[in-house]
């Protein structure tokens, strides 16, 4: 297993990775990991359908091509892609790394 943050191999026992600090998610509850909202990366729009295919563990272009399907055979689609932006929370920005740590990668 590898760090998604800094690329350090880890142990499948690790819980944090011992150079940034970030949790693996080993000994994590289920649910703790799953949250519905709107990612700040790979999204093309607003991020409704990248946020709604990552809680749901299905690829993007399927919930996608869902949405705009029942966006152009009912109408419905536009409005509840609407109030879905605005009822998703913002995913949290990784931490910045600490100056030490830059400081000790770096030389």
């Amino acid at each position: 297993m590898f760090c998604t943050r800094c690329g350090l191999e880890l142990r499948d026992t690790d819980r944090f990775c011992s150079q940034c600090g970030v949790p693996t998610g080993v000994g994590q509850p289920r649910w703790a990991e799953k949250r519905l909202a709107l990612p700040l990366e790979g999204k093309k729009i607003l991020g409704v359908c990248a946020g709604c295919a990552r809680y749901l563990e299905v690829d993007v272009t399927l919930v996608r091509i869902v949405w705009l399907a029942m966006a152009l055979a009912t109408g419905i689609g536009f409005l509840a892609y609407l109030i879905a932006w605005l009822l998703m929370p913002k995913d949290s920005p990784m931490a910045p790394l600490p100056a030490a740590q830059i400081v000790r990668q770096n030389g």
